[in-house]
């Protein structure tokens, strides 16, 4: 069997003409990795839309209700940055669906890779920052509440921090928050993850290695957990047009094989989610986004227990 990767082509939804957020990489990140041999069709699994009862383990009713029917208003609207359309919810739902699956195969196989998800900004009530359902939050309370983890470390690299997911979690000490992140970087206003580390901007392939290697291994013995969601994030490139810090390529690279080598060495399976990026040049950023899934397919081909 080869490593599982999880993509849907409902994974893309249309924006308006000009909109700053690159749906386009969704798609294009599939296409990358048939293109350059990474994957071939077969390792690819199908998910199902995430049904509304398990999107409320993690959010308000009457928020994820609103959302589905068209009936939140402009201004929360507004505060997500996506107009409203029946498509963009069968996409929410989707990508949502992605991570479930992702994290189910994970825990079959060993390791397992989504194309989408990452959404880690939706609140319990309100969605930000181009985030509607927070697919961390939604994933941990859904496996927990199944009874296939009992502990969960999420282990948020993307260059924001995870606030939304920090929120929705922090009262749960079993479903463990772990975020790296630009410090003078959206939001603005931070949460308070179980554990924060704020770089500051400039940050490189060094520091930011440094940073993980101090905190990665007597995080992973002290936790434990059962489950790794992993948020690969590219947005920490120096070339993102949102980002403040300055890894390179290479620098990403090392970084998702440093973190899944550490998951697999401790015994700890890992579900990887593709988080943000952002530029103009969606080809060049789609195959960044498929590192995590070029690190993980490294790993896989040289461990025989997975």
């Amino acid at each position: 069997m080869s490593l599982p990767i999880v993509y849907h082509p409902d994974h893309v939804a249309p924006l308006p003409e000009g909109h700053r957020f690159p749906m386009a990489k969704f798609g294009k990140v599939y296409e990358w990795l048939v293109r350059d041999g990474v994957a071939t069709l077969d390792q690819f699994h199908l998910p199902q839309p995430a049904a509304l009862d398990v999107v409320t383990l993690a959010h308000d009713p009457a928020y994820a209700q609103a959302y589905v029917t068209g009936a939140l208003d402009a201004r929360t609207m507004r505060r997500i940055g996506f107009p409203w359309s029946a498509q963009l919810v069968r996409r929410t739902l989707t990508a949502l669906g992605s991570t479930l699956l992702t994290a189910e195969l994970a825990l079959q196989h060993g390791i397992a890779c989504s194309t989408a998800g990452g959404t880690h900004h939706a609140h319990y009530d309100f969605g930000s920052g181009y985030c509607i359902f927070n697919d961390l939050a939604v994933t941990a309370r859904a496996l927990k509440a199944r009874g296939l983890v009992r502990r969960l470390l999420i282990i948020d690299l993307d260059v924001h921090q995870g606030d939304g997911t920090a929120s929705i979690l922090q009262a749960d000490a079993d479903l463990v928050t772990f975020s790296v992140h630009c410090d003078a970087n959206f939001p603005f206003h931070k949460q308070h993850s179980d554990y924060d580390v704020g770089l500051p901007a400039g940050a490189d392939d060094d520091a930011y290695l440094d940073t993980l290697a101090t905190w990665l291994p007597d995080l992973l013995t002290q936790v434990r957990p059962d489950l790794v969601l992993y948020d690969a994030g590219v947005d920490p490139h120096i070339d993102d047009a949102l980002g403040k810090l300055a890894l390179s390529d290479a620098g990403l690279l090392r970084r998702d094989r440093y973190v899944l080598e550490s998951c697999v060495r401790c015994g700890i399976p890992v579900a990887t989610v593709i988080g943000g990026g952002y530029s103009k040049d969606i080809d060049a950023l789609a195959r960044r986004h498929t590192l995590v899934h070029r690190a993980a397919t490294e790993l896989w081909r040289r461990t025989p227990s997975l």
